[in-house]
């Protein structure tokens, strides 16, 4: 944007060929008004260094981006042939033993109530059955006793 700077100077050269001065009110609005013009040219020319200076940094941002993704991913779709899969019938072979494998390694979590601010919180259902037990309520931070708890049933919400 340095032709901004360069019509500045020509306007002001203008003004000083027709002896504008700040002797009058005018030719102190049109001097102030120069003066402001040549301040947006600096300050576009300064944004348009620091956008240039940006995108170069978001480039080599999405090069060492792309060079992370082949070293995790590898280079997934060069390997990958496309034609062949419009020739054959591909079937997933679904397993629902990997499914039960998968639901055993989760614990199973049970929507209880605060006695003390009522608020719902969810509890591993294997800590319920001790009910010696003692756990903290992370609404309002009391200690409660498991066999004070109220256990909420999914129906009851409806």
């Amino acid at each position: 944007m340095e032709y901004l700077n360069e019509r500045v100077s020509y306007l002001r050269g203008l003004a000083d060929g027709l002896g504008i001065d700040d002797s009058t009110k005018e030719g102190k609005l049109i001097l102030a008004i120069l003066d402001a013009l040549e301040d947006f040219a600096d300050a576009i020319e300064e944004l348009e260094a620091s956008q240039s200076e940006l995108n170069d940094y978001v480039g080599e941002l999405d090069e060492d981006l792309s060079e992370i993704e082949d070293r995790l991913y590898g280079d997934e779709d060069e390997d990958y042939d496309y034609e062949d899969e419009e020739d054959e019938d591909y079937e997933y072979d679904y397993d629902e033993d990997e499914e039960e494998d998968e639901d055993e390694d989760y614990e199973e979590y049970v929507e209880v109530e605060c006695p003390n601010c009522h608020m719902l919180m969810s509890v591993e259902e294997e800590l319920l059955e001790d009910e010696d037990a003692e756990l903290v309520c992370p609404h309002c931070n009391a200690t409660i006793k498991v066999k004070d708890l109220k256990i909420v049933d999914d129906d009851d919400e409806d």
